[in-house]
């Protein structure tokens, strides 16, 4: 199973929390990439509901999130 930031994103809007088979239908019913739907095949637990993508991928960093970056930090030389 291999996820990327691209794959993950056509979960976003999934109806949460959902179970394998309801995010294999909604990937379907969205057009998503045989690579999202293969990904979710591989899942181990058919009766597990998952709340968000993050459960399903932990790596994943919703593009929603706001990231700061604060330029006053001391530099590194």
């Amino acid at each position: 199973m291999i996820w990327t930031p691209e794959l993950a994103s056509f979960l976003e809007d999934a109806p949460w929390p959902a179970t394998k088979e309801e995010l294999i239908d909604y990937a379907e019913r969205t057009g998503a990439p045989m690579q999202v739907l293969d990904n979710l095949a591989e899942l181990e637990e058919d009766d597990v509901m998952y709340e968000a993508v993050e459960d399903i991928w932990p790596e994943y960093i919703n593009q929603d999130d706001d990231f700061y970056f604060d330029e006053d930090e001391d530099d590194y030389y």
